[in-house]
């Protein structure tokens, strides 16, 4: 077993780990939560000895192997077969033993223990795994150096696979990994034979593929039985009960020293005052929750409708270069509220149809028709685009050049940088706040169709949640291309599949295409430990059904919204005006009654204002409580 006792650490004065424990059983599927910069990675480094802790200690069974992802991906000439077969290292020296060992005894016991650890059967194994991540045939047997970075990740994972360690860590595996692969993964974790500890933000991957969950939280590591939802729903009931007690105790506590205020002078009631004083000394107080807040997505809704349908594609054909095709046939129809998945491998053109309905890419032949719309992009390497050394605060100011300074910061605020955060420089900001701020700035028009390319990646399972509740919330067209199968779930009523140079519409829903996925990858699925039957199925429905009912019952809500900030736009405008008027010395040489007249109409627009920002304030809410249901 895993055994974490006691452990302290500290980085930079702050501390991550404050005497925590916790038991890991042998054969366990473990997954590790909390919140981004809690310390996951870095107890991981606890547990494979690079790190070290100040107090406490960490022990595995003398005989344990421990295995993770090496952090450099393969790059040499080396086929991928070959690399993951390297990995199981005892293989590999045995076979090198067996080439060399004169002693007929010794070739005996070697060729005992290869057919012990099924090392004929090794490469086809080998090759199961590569292909479950995505892997052709051919891809196999050429050279590492052929491959972009992620892939080349993927080969670093079906290394650390292949090996089957006896403690298996995985650091956001699914990182690198397109839907397939995740959907492949899931299952191959869900059947592994030993312990896995696994650090992810892919709440169906936690829900999937582990039986404990073990929460990292203000230093302390706590385990739950189940999966994520399972935990999601103790530590709710937790915290409920805490507040509960809580309360109950502080009530109990100003009970107590109402009566030593009151009795402590008389001599009569002097003995119980005392005691009540020492009951109270001896209550361990209960703590008070930490609020764990996560900001909102913010994503406008339309300025202005588009006329139905926005997006009409009747035998498209699309590509890069003349006379070469990468989609062809296309016909397909997008409404003004529809929500998209698309579906298919990495490099089937995913992303060439998504250029394609942006008007990013012209047809090669064929008919699109295109409304008059505002298309919002976001896609992962865009991180990259930022510039490091302005902050969110610049960025924003640069989509509103002519409005006040106050008005620049609270819509940035309202992006999820409050406060000194807005005037961080974005070199400086984490994966998720640059995922956040980049969404922002996609959306920030009021678009009419959304393009979401790989938008969970940096972001933690809370602040997903967020994502799903703004999409849910948000008016206009919505296309996503994820790995995360709970985001799709969440949002998409219709599923698109790009492969073999056409797309299609799927029908059926996620657990239909996670059965297709793992018959193309000759997997069986995994057994009773997939997630995805038929209640998960007639739940995500649900879940969409709902979504879509309240999205229509807020209409007039939005409506309202709408008024209301077209007339805070309207006073700010005229406040400008009157501001500019006030601060001409032509207005004070006019004489007269001018000033006067000028300064009532601004202190009249800016009560006018006050009250149009309180009523936005409380349809807000009114429409925040309507969306949640």
């Amino acid at each position: 077993m895993l055994q974490i006792s006691d452990i302290t650490y500290r980085i930079a004065g702050r501390t991550l780990l404050d005497h925590a424990s916790v038991t890991i059983q042998p054969g366990a599927r473990a997954g590790l939560v909390g919140r981004n910069g809690a310390g996951k990675s870095t107890l991981f480094g606890l547990i494979t000895g690079i790190l070290s802790p100040e107090d406490g200690t960490i022990s595995v069974p003398r005989n344990w192997r421990i295995g993770e992802v090496a952090q450099e991906a393969p790059a040499g000439e080396e086929s991928l077969l070959s690399v993951v077969l390297a990995a199981d290292t005892e293989r590999a020296n045995l076979l090198r033993a067996a080439e060399t060992e004169k002693d007929p005894h010794r070739i005996a016991e070697i060729h005992m223990r290869l057919g012990d650890i099924g090392a004929h059967s090794a490469e086809a194994r080998a090759g199961s795994i590569l292909s479950g991540l995505g892997f052709s045939p051919e891809t196999m047997r050429g050279p590492c150096s052929a491959l972009s970075g992620g892939w080349r990740m993927r080969v670093a994972l079906a290394a650390a696979l292949f090996a089957q360690p006896d403690l298996l860590l995985l650091d956001e595996p699914t990182n690198y990994l397109d839907l397939e692969g995740t959907l492949w993964l899931q299952t191959f974790l869900a059947k592994y034979p030993h312990s896995v500890l696994i650090v992810s933000h892919d709440r169906d991957l936690l829900d999937t593929a582990v039986d404990t969950i073990v929460h990292l939280n203000e230093g302390k590591l706590t385990l739950y039985r189940g999966g994520y939802t399972s935990f999601d729903r103790q530590r709710r009931e937790q915290q409920a009960l805490q507040l509960k007690m809580r309360d109950k105790q502080m009530a109990q506590r100003d009970h107590m020293m109402a009566f030593v205020e009151r009795f402590k002078a008389k001599a009569s009631k002097a003995k119980q005052a005392q005691s009540r004083l020492k009951a109270l000394e001896k209550m361990e107080p209960i703590a008070e929750l930490v609020n764990e807040h996560v900001y909102p997505f913010t994503i406008p809704d339309p300025k202005k409708p588009a006329a139905p349908p926005i997006v009409a594609m009747d035998n498209v054909t699309a590509g890069y270069q003349p006379g070469v095709s990468v989609l062809r046939g296309i016909d397909l129809t997008i409404g003004t509220d529809d929500r998209i998945g698309l579906l298919g491998q990495n490099g089937n053109g995913k992303s060439t149809l998504a250029k394609l309905i942006s008007g990013r890419l012209q047809p090669q032949s064929g008919d699109l028709r295109l409304a008059k719309l505002k298309v919002g992009y976001f896609a992962q390497h865009q991180l990259d685009e930022l510039n490091p050394a302005g902050s969110a605060f610049d960025h924003v100011r640069k989509l509103m050049p002519d409005v006040p300074e106050a008005s620049v910061r609270a819509r940035t605020g309202a992006l999820g940088f409050p406060g000194n955060k807005m005037n961080t420089p974005t070199g400086e900001l984490s994966g998720g706040e640059k995922a956040r701020l980049l969404l922002g700035i996609a959306a920030f028009p009021g678009v009419n169709l959304l393009i979401l390319d790989e938008p969970t990646n940096h972001l933690d399972i809370d602040s997903r949640q967020a994502l799903v509740q703004a999409l849910t919330d948000f008016a206009g067209a919505v296309i996503i291309i994820s790995h995360d199968r709970h985001l799709l779930d969440a949002t998409v009523d219709r599923l698109l599949l790009v492969a073999n140079g056409t797309v299609s519409r799927f029908e059926g829903d996620m657990e239909d295409y996670r059965r297709r996925i793992l018959e193309e990858r000759g997997s069986d699925g995994g057994g009773d430990k997939s997630a995805g039957g038929a209640g998960s199925k007639e739940s995500a429905q649900e879940r969409r059904r709902e979504a879509a009912a309240r999205r229509e019952q807020a209409a007039p809500l939005r409506q309202k919204i709408k008024k209301v900030e077209a007339l805070l736009a309207s006073l700010h405008k005229e406040i400008q005006r009157l501001d500019a008027v006030l601060a001409d010395p032509a207005t004070y040489a006019a004489g007269g009654n001018t000033v006067t007249l000028r300064s009532r109409e601004r202190a009249d627009a800016q009560k006018k204002l006050a009250a149009a920002e309180e009523e936005w304030l409380t349809l807000s809410d009114e429409l925040e409580a309507a969306m949640a249901g």
